[in-house]
């Protein structure tokens, strides 16, 4: 299950690496030097990411999940070679939506693969253990992006994923088919339909999935607004590749401890424990944020953010986990149904957030916390659930 693990990647690959692009979009597309606007390139793509499962994960529980993964791996390819060599804005933001569909793929298909064959506590160390893999991309990915940007032209960062992607799927040639014939369902309206009834008739799938939507409307949001508040609040734009990446270190330890902890513990009293902990750091971090006319002191407010963020960043994939635990039979529609949902609404939330900036944090900060709390009450809720039953 390791060799799942740098497919997750692609996603980061493809995100982390246009953000030191920003002011290059920017002016080749004619927009003002603060605009937020470019933020978009983001949010759509996430967009895509929210439409692409309901073509791979449906049709793996048919076909199984090696043949979609190679299919999303070819549009995933196509919507980086349309986004290199897109002329204009509507085109480039097009590009970008077919890029996220491909992009689904491996997210989509890695989460059916490990339920395959794990569940549970097991299940979440796993998944925890992966994110946490996964995050060493955003720890580099800004810097490579600053890198090629300096030395090519600034589409190279649109070009650099697709070289990757290629060579992965060179690679997957010898990933192994987790899926058996006998486990395999119908690839139809009617089968597809009943599978996703499931899924919205399990209140604890549906708590943790909103849960987790709105736990990464929360890192939409921070992908979205990082890059502008260093640039426009704190004029420190210089210092983003490594304050994303210092970021991302907190990312992945927070993961490491995750699957240390739901060894120790269990998945879902880790769960409470670590919405208590965040709901401390997002008042914290909200105090912070609204300090000095909403510009606090940058250390200050770096050292909150780093509290905040990471943990809502974990309680992803452990609540991915608790959400699919149910429906192991239906794993690839599941996770469809989870991460369209996940993903759109986190995504479209974290633009509503990102469209209200102000030249402050204050914005930035209100809406992650109104987040999280509504996170918190969610994974309250159905951890009660499950223990009563």
């Amino acid at each position: 299950m390791a060799q799942v693990t740098v497919f997750m990647a692609l996603i980061a690959i493809a995100i982390d690496l246009v953000l030191p692009a920003f002011p290059e979009v920017r002016q080749a597309f004619s927009m003002p030097s603060d605009s937020t606007h470019v933020t978009w390139v983001i949010t759509v793509f996430f967009l895509g990411i929210s439409v692409g499962p309901w073509l791979f994960g449906p049709a793996s529980d048919r076909f199984g999940r090696r043949p979609m993964l190679f299919a999303s791996l070819a549009l995933y390819i196509l919507g980086g070679l349309l986004s290199a060599l897109a002329s204009s804005w509507p085109l480039l933001i097009a590009a970008r939506f077919v890029w996220g569909i491909g992009a689904a793929g491996p997210r989509t298909l890695t989460n059916a693969m490990v339920r395959d064959r794990f569940e549970g506590d097991v299940m979440a160390r796993l998944m925890s253990f992966i994110m946490a893999v996964f995050l060493i991309v955003p720890i580099i990915a800004p810097a490579i992006g600053a890198g090629l940007i300096e030395i090519f032209p600034w589409r190279s960062v649109f070009v650099a994923p697709v070289v990757i992607a290629v060579l992965l799927a060179v690679w997957a040639l010898r990933l192994p088919e987790t899926l058996p014939v006998e486990r395999r369902r119908p690839f139809t309206w009617r089968a597809v339909g009943e599978a996703s009834r499931e899924v919205f008739r399990n209140r604890t799938t549906l708590s943790f999935m909103f849960a987790n939507m709105f736990t990464y409307a929360i890192l939409t949001a921070y992908l979205g607004a990082s890059e502008v508040i260093l640039e426009d609040v704190y004029e420190r734009g210089d210092l983003f590749p490594l304050f994303f990446g210092v970021l991302g270190v907190f990312f992945a330890l927070n993961s490491l401890n995750n699957a240390r902890r739901v060894t120790n513990v269990g998945l879902y009293h880790h769960l409470r424990r670590s919405v208590y902990f965040g709901s401390v750091a997002a008042i914290a971090f909200v105090l912070v944020s609204f300090t000095n006319g909403g510009k606090p002191n940058f250390w200050i407010f770096a050292i909150t953010l780093a509290l905040l963020i990471p943990v809502a960043q974990g309680l992803g994939p452990l609540a991915n986990t608790a959400a699919m635990t149910p429906l192991p039979h239906i794993a690839g529609t599941a996770s469809s149904v989870i991460t369209t949902i996940t993903t759109a609404g986190g995504a479209l939330l974290g633009g509503v957030a990102n469209s209200t900036f102000d030249g402050t944090v204050r914005s930035f900060a209100g809406w992650s916390t109104g987040f999280f709390a509504l996170s918190t009450l969610l994974i309250l809720r159905a951890t009660r659930d499950v223990s009563q039953q």
